[in-house]
């Protein structure tokens, strides 16, 4: 049972055993609702031979998801005490993106921010209360959770300014919208440079690795409704090809991302910062492929106006800039060999070479296996749980990180 109320004060970034908690994993399933709204959208544009038209869309929704979840990510993090007042307060949160999350579809299709506006609103009391309580109960953090407290609170005005000057889906409405997603990411680095918050890194790792989980389950999802076309009186074999190739490539993005535990490889700011917000690249990348996917199977089965080659060029692009979007994250900076270094942006011009000229999906399997044997020909064995995290804080700790 948690306290009903107790001092929240920064948390041991050195501490064993640090998990995600089910909490953190019930917000995790409003993400999972969100993303899926926006990427069923990108995938029926696709499908219709539009998808240019709707990315901008795809790109503006997911950005926002992702910063709702990442706020709350690196917040709990650093103070999560688990008291009432903390569950309470990330509960509202909850209910805000829920809001958000709910009309997801229907923002993606007018752009109508109406309801999405008050479901932020409710999400920014709940993120202001945390960080007003982090400033309270941490003195030698104070500045910086009030900085942040005030800079959630000045991009919401930016925000709310934004969907009162401008039309949904105009010029002006991006233009604006893109400024404030500036004010946005312009807080943490901000706030930090204050002092840093002490976020546990194997933490976020592990929450970052379940974000992923996520991303990679709109592609299984569209995977399924391949197998699903065998059933019934008139089986479409080929859209088990596509799911079977869709199915590598799935495995072959878990086994890349996954390859490495120490994904962070240092807690400074700069690393932490090209490290927390190049993923978006990755995970939006991972949810525009599960889209691509799903139009595939729509070709197949004779549901979309599109064809194959225009749909590759999704397959392609997602493929490549996933990847190229890790290799700035993560490998650009992992201590590994220059050959296996190379394999990510090579591979990724690979993948965005097979989608120019219009491959099949099983070509882009093939190229998959091809990453694996490159990036990541052996596995080793998995230390235990607490040598790998203790070695690793242990380590960041020697090193002044």
């Amino acid at each position: 049972m948690p306290a009903i109320l107790r001092p929240l004060v920064a948390r041991d970034p050195d501490e064993q055993h640090r998990a995600a908690t089910t909490l953190e994993l019930l917000f995790d399933l409003i993400s999972v609702i969100a993303i899926a709204s926006v990427t069923a959208g990108l995938h029926h544009a696709i499908a219709a031979g539009h998808g240019l038209e709707a990315l901008p869309r795809f790109v503006f929704l997911f950005l926002a998801i992702w910063w709702a979840w990442m706020n709350f990510t690196w917040f709990a993090s650093a103070f999560d005490n688990d008291d009432g007042p903390y569950r309470l307060l990330v509960m509202v949160i909850m209910c805000g993106a829920l809001v958000f999350a709910g009309g997801a579809g229907q923002i993606f299709e007018t752009l109508d921010l109406r309801w999405g506006l008050l479901g932020w609103i409710i999400m920014r009391f709940g993120m202001v209360g945390l960080w007003l309580r982090a400033a309270a109960g941490c003195p030698e953090f104070r500045t910086t959770a009030l900085r942040y407290a005030a800079g959630i609170v000045v991009a919401q005005i930016a925000w709310t300014a934004c969907y009162f000057a401008s039309e949904p889906g105009s010029m002006g409405f991006y233009l604006l919208g893109m400024l404030c997603f500036l004010v946005e990411w312009a807080v943490p680095p901000y706030a930090e440079s204050a002092r840093q918050t002490p976020f546990h890194r194997h933490h976020i790792i592990e929450r970052y690795g379940l974000l992923m989980i996520i991303s990679l389950g709109e592609i299984m999802l569209s995977i399924s409704h391949g197998f699903g076309a065998l059933f019934g009186d008139h089986p479409v074999y080929g859209a088990a090809v596509v799911s079977v190739s869709a199915l590598v490539i799935v495995f072959s993005i878990w086994w890349i991302y996954f390859c490495e535990e120490e994904h962070l490889v240092s807690k400074s700011l700069a690393t932490a910062l090209v490290w927390g917000y190049g993923h978006v690249f990755i995970f939006m990348a991972t949810a525009a492929l599960g889209a691509a996917v799903a139009a595939s199977i729509d070709v197949v089965t004779h549901h979309a106006h599109a064809d194959q080659k225009e749909v590759s060029h999704w397959l392609g692009g997602s493929l490549a800039l996933g990847a190229l979007a890790l290799w700035v994250a993560r490998d650009r900076v992992l201590p590994i060999a220059p050959a296996l270094k190379a394999a990510l942006p090579v591979m990724a011009a690979a993948n965005l070479l097979a989608g120019i000229l219009g491959q099949p999906v099983w070509v882009f399997a093939l190229l998959a296996v091809g990453t694996i044997l490159w990036r990541a020909p052996g596995t080793a064995p998995r230390r235990p749980a607490q040598s790998v995290r203790g070695a690793g804080t242990g380590a960041a700790a020697r090193d002044g990180h």
